[in-house]
């Protein structure tokens, strides 16, 4: 399975336990689907963070679509 690049924002200058967040491979799972997307994650705890816009959009937009089948 390939990983999407959907950030287009540069999020090096946020930190989560001091350390900057790093553009990461992760694993979304809904409804019985899997994505492999890349995201900012903090390199030391793991946190990941997903933009609101990114939520509000493309997610949002996926949800609908496997809702629907």
């Amino acid at each position: 399975m390939s990983t999407l690049k959907v950030i287009t924002e540069d999020f090096s200058a946020w930190s989560c336990c001091g350390e900057a967040l790093q553009p990461t491979p992760v694993e979304l799972e809904y409804m019985d689907s899997r994505f492999n997307v890349e995201l900012p994650v903090c390199p030391k705890c793991g946190m990941v963070l997903i933009p609101e816009e990114l939520a509000l959009g493309k997610m949002a937009e996926v949800e609908r679509l496997l809702e629907d089948k």
